[in-house]
């Protein structure tokens, strides 16, 4: 057998800068993102809207060691913020701001992605988070995406944070990835045979002149070409720390065990995406509520059945990357419920003891600063 990639992980995470009064977003003070980079160098950086902060872990050989610079970023992100009255969200929409009272960011590189996506950038009042998973050989990172594909919607139903859109519930467990799809060159990636294909690809684009580089190919996942890694795209950003490294940790093992079974000569079923793009909706739009399809069976199954056999499938390689524990934590996500689950109790919760609209709404955005700073 090829001797193992060693499956490092790297984690990108985007975050909203509220008010700790008004629970309104606020745009970063030059001096913020100043200080968090005097503290993190090029681990943080300003995001497309000036209201948005992102950070990036290092390269991590396990997801103990994601956890420890993960947390490191949150508090330090956390730490000056408070010392503006703002707070940091890991959130992938803010319950009720309007994305038309929101400017972007006066860099180059957003300037001319406003100019390219006209009024589809404007609505981008939406965070992600990104998983990369580090496999050095291209022709297979390009077969991992093939296979690992099959599996984005049960990692985006258990990441879904985004349930209210400018101050409406939208009855979607993951409201980001409607307004996501309005950008072009998103969803699936289609098969591609090899690297070569891909390259291929990517390079027709660039030579007309119509992107700079695989960066604007924005994919729910993709083979990266400025790392040598492969980078899933398709989560919400998740407003807990440890929701976050289980959907590391899923993510890892996923890659290994079907690294692990290409090698074995035993790869998964690649279905078309059109079936896989059902499953995706049935994420977007239920989360963890409903059952997804299990192609292999022909046949709608719970999504608590789906995360066990999940479990099954990568016991093996949970235990080799040392993450049994963050693995097996999906279950608890489906005892708790998303994030999305969550805010929506907290509304009802709100509503139902006679508090206003408003009320409800900002009570959503302070159990999200409070679960920001949960598990630091």
């Amino acid at each position: 057998m090829q001797e193992a990639p060693s499956f490092t992980i790297g984690i990108e995470e985007e975050y909203l800068l509220v008010d700790r009064e008004t629970f309104k977003l606020a745009t970063a003070p030059d001096g913020l993102i100043e200080a968090c980079t005097e503290d993190l160098a090029d681990q943080v950086s300003p995001e497309f809207l000036q209201c948005q902060i992102e950070i990036g872990t290092g390269v991590c050989a396990t997801v103990g060691e994601a956890r420890e610079d993960l947390a490191h970023l949150r508090r330090t992100v956390a730490k000056h913020a408070a010392n503006y009255g703002l707070a940091p969200i890991a959130a992938s929409c803010h319950p009720f701001a309007d994305w038309k009272d929101q400017p972007h960011t006066d860099k180059a590189r957003y300037n001319q992605l406003q100019k390219d996506l006209a009024g589809v950038a404007r609505r981008m009042l939406i965070c992600g988070m990104h998983v990369h998973v580090g496999i050095p050989d291209k022709d297979m990172r390009v077969n991992l995406v093939n296979q690992l594909k099959y599996f984005l919607p049960h990692l985006h139903a258990l990441s879904a944070s985004s349930p209210f859109w400018q101050g409406q519930d939208t009855g979607m467990s993951s409201y980001r990835l409607t307004v996501f799809d309005n950008l072009p060159r998103t969803g699936l990636p289609p098969y591609m045979t090899d690297w070569a294909q891909f390259e291929t690809t990517v390079d027709t684009l660039v030579d007309l002149g119509l992107i700079e580089d695989a960066s604007k190919i924005w994919w729910d996942l993709r083979p990266s070409a400025k790392f040598p890694t492969i980078e899933s795209r398709i989560c919400d950003v998740a407003p807990r720390m440890e929701v976050t490294l289980t959907l590391a940790a899923l993510t890892q093992c996923l890659t290994r065990m079907l690294w692990r079974k290409s090698m074995e000569g035993d790869g998964w079923r690649v279905v078309q995406n059109f079936m896989v793009s059902e499953n995706r909706w049935r994420a977007q739009r239920y989360g963890v509520s409903e059952g997804l399809i299990d192609f292999g069976r022909k046949a709608l199954i719970p999504f608590s059945q789906a995360v066990d056999e999940i479990i099954a499938l990568i016991a093996e390689d949970a235990e080799v990357l040392d993450c049994v524990a963050e693995v097996e934590a999906a279950r608890t996500i489906l005892e708790t419920g998303t994030s999305s689950d969550q805010q929506r109790a907290k509304y009802a919760e709100v509503i139902d003891a006679g508090g206003t609209k408003d009320e409800a709404l900002a009570a959503m955005v302070a159990m999200l600063i409070e679960d920001f700073n949960t598990d630091l």
